[in-house]
């Protein structure tokens, strides 16, 4: 009976261990949220936007079925055409990574990774640090058949009760060798707020 009672002591102490909240730091005023909710602070571009964008032209661009056979793809950075200040690089990123979760594409280096692949590739061939059955070989790096780019765009309205903004988003893909545009689409979203 008292080995019993031990181990069924024990066993509880363990749970009861086991479910002690972690102590919390930081302030009492700071929570966290649901990353997909709709973020309306202010009608500056933000969370819902991006989500929003990267979906829409995930979708479009996977259902066009220009993407057939999973080519590889270039991202270009968007354009920021706007009077605010956009991180553009995450909205691709939220692109490319959905288009490669569904598998319809693959991606080469893009225009900014391009010089830390190079750099890469020249250190495992010409610094001698590496063994040669393992070094990358130079020239065999796959050229994209299609590029991607685009740029977001805003109107301002102000009256002295409400200001209204208008966002734009453009995507294309264009085919590398012929210049063709194979597919394009565009994402508008207004957000208005009363003064």
């Amino acid at each position: 009976m008292f080995a019993r009672l031990s181990l069924a002591a024990i066993a509880i102490a363990l749970v009861s261990g086991c479910s002690t909240p972690s102590p919390v730091l930081g302030g009492k005023n700071i929570s966290y949220g649901d990353s997909k909710a709709v973020e309306l602070v202010t009608n500056e571009f933000g969370s819902t936007d991006l989500q929003m964008i990267a979906e829409s032209m995930t979708r479009s661009l996977a259902q066009s079925g220009v993407l057939s056979g999973r080519p590889v793809v270039q991202v270009y950075d968007v354009k920021n055409k706007t009077s605010e200040y956009i991180d553009t690089r995450e909205i691709t990123t939220s692109i490319k990574t959905q288009l490669m979760k569904s598998g319809v594409a693959r991606f080469a280096s893009d225009n900014n990774a391009m010089q830390s692949q190079v750099d890469q590739l020249k250190l495992q061939n010409q610094s001698g640090l590496y063994k040669k059955n393992t070094v990358a070989k130079t020239g065999n790096m796959i050229a994209a058949k299609y590029r991607l780019e685009g740029s977001i765009s805003s109107i301002v309205k102000r009256s002295s009760d409400y200001k209204d903004v208008f966002y734009k988003f453009s995507l294309q893909l264009i085919d590398v060798e012929s210049g063709l545009a194979e597919w394009m689409d565009e994402k508008e979203i207004r957000k208005t707020t009363e003064r």
